[in-house]
């Protein structure tokens, strides 16, 4: 790609691509694809739609990363959403509200015949739209090529975790998030996004350890699950992080061991509520505490400095706001994540 013409400090271009960067797909190390589904989310809604702010928030954001000055010279490129896949978001959200507002008043579904209904064609879809994605990042990842994934509810990176496995033979994810996302088909969503690594972990036998990190929002049967699969699931609470910092440790010793519970191929899992909320009040489900950006920018940065290889990213649950503000914040941490899964993998 010639770049010579190419001004990386003046206005970004709208007729360009992410980041107002020149490059096609072809020409692009790294290809985004955004998943526009929040088919299961029970609270706040707006991610399927976050990819088109988070694009437009995306021209703000300055080139220079003073950790990875020149990565995106390497290319990162973002599909379009798939329309499709949103109108089915938009028609079985719709038929899911109807579903959770009649069990939360404790109806019975089997007692409903259009309720069962509404269950079997939100599992159906939620199948299809997995294996939609499998099918979506493995074919650029057998082409060779970078891949990250921009969600949506934090549901949708299933069917991306098991195009990593097929090609890597092992690997860790790291999870930052708020929740721990370990339920059973909750609300009776098989593949809710509440039970994303329950489904990760159940499913996908080369996913060896799974550790999550500034946990606050959790179940009684969460905490009993990560207790039975302590050899696969290392869990770092919010408040245990804070506690030990309050009674004298570094944030650098607390990250050096969790770095150390990964193993060699790590892929990144980041729901954006993993932040402290004032940095993304839109998400689906905010839970007060998290952290700041610079502090899981660090955790990334220590994992790269470790010789781990970071295989991959999804970014999830950035959410649309009438000011744009947590788009522009979600642009920022999808350009810092770019750039490390460029660094980590040099070529």
């Amino acid at each position: 790609m010639d770049l010579s013409k190419f001004d990386p400090d003046s206005a970004g271009n709208p007729n360009n691509n992410i980041f107002g960067l020149p490059f096609t797909e072809e020409e692009a190390r790294l290809v985004i694809i955004p998943v526009p589904w929040e088919v299961t989310v029970s609270f706040g809604s707006g991610t399927a739609r976050s990819s088109e702010q988070i694009f437009k928030a995306s021209l703000q954001v300055d080139l220079f990363d003073p950790d990875y000055p020149d990565n995106w010279r390497q290319g990162f490129f973002m599909r379009e959403s798939d329309k499709k896949i949103l109108l089915k978001s938009d028609y079985l959200r719709k038929e899911a509200e109807l579903y959770i507002d009649y069990i939360s008043k404790g109806d019975v579904v089997a007692e409903n015949k259009f309720m069962c209904k509404t269950l079997k064609d939100v599992n159906e879809g939620s199948h299809f739209l997995n294996q939609w994605v499998y099918q979506q990042t493995k074919a650029l990842l057998d082409q060779g090529k970078l891949v990250a994934m921009l969600g949506g509810d934090h549901s949708t990176p299933l069917g991306f975790f098991k195009a990593i496995a097929d090609k890597h033979e092992e690997f860790g994810i790291l999870q930052i998030d708020a929740h721990l996302d370990l339920r059973e088909a909750y609300e009776g969503f098989t593949y809710s996004h509440a039970s994303i690594m329950y489904n990760a972990l159940n499913e996908i036998p080369q996913l060896k350890k799974l550790v999550q990190v500034g946990i606050r929002d959790y179940s009684g049967g969460e905490v009993e699950y990560v207790a039975e699969n302590s050899d696969r699931v290392n869990v770092y609470y919010d408040r245990d992080i804070r506690v030990r910092q309050y009674e004298g440790e570094t944030f650098r010793q607390i990250v050096e061991e969790i770095v150390s519970k990964l193993p060699q191929k790590v892929f990144i899992s980041f729901d954006i509520d993993g932040l402290d909320p004032k940095l993304c009040p839109n998400t689906g489900t905010p839970v007060q505490g998290g952290f700041e950006t610079e502090q899981v920018f660090y955790i990334f940065k220590k994992l790269v400095e470790s010789g781990r290889q970071i295989i991959g990213f999804d970014l999830n649950e950035v959410s649309t706001s009438e000011n744009g503000w947590d788009a522009n914040v979600g642009a920022r941490v999808l350009f810092k994540l770019c750039n490390l899964l460029v660094a980590s993998n040099p070529q």
